[in-house]
């Protein structure tokens, strides 16, 4: 298991460890990665490396949960505010894209947990839907969307956002998803979750 240090040079070390196996594993993948490597890249010596992490596939674990809280926040933060459910997914979704250009080893790594980790994989997933599920039920029963499955709803909205980085964000030339793709994915949304403007009841 890994230690949680208590000191700020220690949670300092701690995160730079973190970033360093980011980085290794998404250049090299897992397999390819070594605690040689991610200590070499974090500057730190392998008995350091030690004093946080018991081996490569726990410092991997870390890291996909590092990742999760790290998107997840980008999302609440970007969508904090927002008048309307709606708009509150129109900012989560671009708080996402902003981050997925930022952090494109958040694709490389999650698509390798499938394979090392498919605890870690699940646990990111769910967190994510988790939160979608509460702010969508929270707007059917204040009547701004239909009456939809909150966590079909949470499920379907994941894979969206996830598939449209892919395309424009991974794949893409600028790494930004232009304005008429997010026009288009909110139209949809909208008639999806038959989203009411504000101030409509239903």
């Amino acid at each position: 298991m890994s230690a949680l240090p208590s000191t700020s040079r220690g949670r300092a070390t701690r995160e730079r460890i973190l970033a360093a196996a980011e980085a290794v594993f998404a250049e090299l993948g897992f397999d390819a990665a070594s605690i040689v490597k991610i200590t070499e890249r974090a500057g730190i010596g392998q008995g350091t490396f030690y004093l946080y992490f018991d081996g490569k596939a726990r410092v991997f674990d870390e890291v996909v949960d590092d990742l999760n809280r790290r998107v997840r926040h980008a999302m609440s933060e970007a969508s904090a505010g927002a008048a309307t459910r709606l708009e509150a997914e129109r900012r989560g979704f671009e708080g996402f894209f902003r981050f997925t250009a930022d952090h494109p080893s958040l694709y490389r790594i999650i698509r390798q947990a499938e394979f090392v980790s498919p605890g870690a994989l699940r646990r990111h997933y769910t967190r994510i839907v988790d939160g979608y599920t509460q702010g969508l039920t929270a707007a059917r029963d204040a009547g701004e969307i239909g009456s939809v499955d909150p966590e079909v709803a949470a499920w379907v909205l994941m894979g969206i956002g996830e598939m449209i980085g892919m395309r424009w964000v991974l794949w893409g030339e600028t790494r930004e998803v232009p304005p008429a793709v997010v026009d288009e994915v909110m139209a949809m949304i909208s008639r999806a979750l038959d989203a009411r403007p504000e101030g409509e009841t239903p």
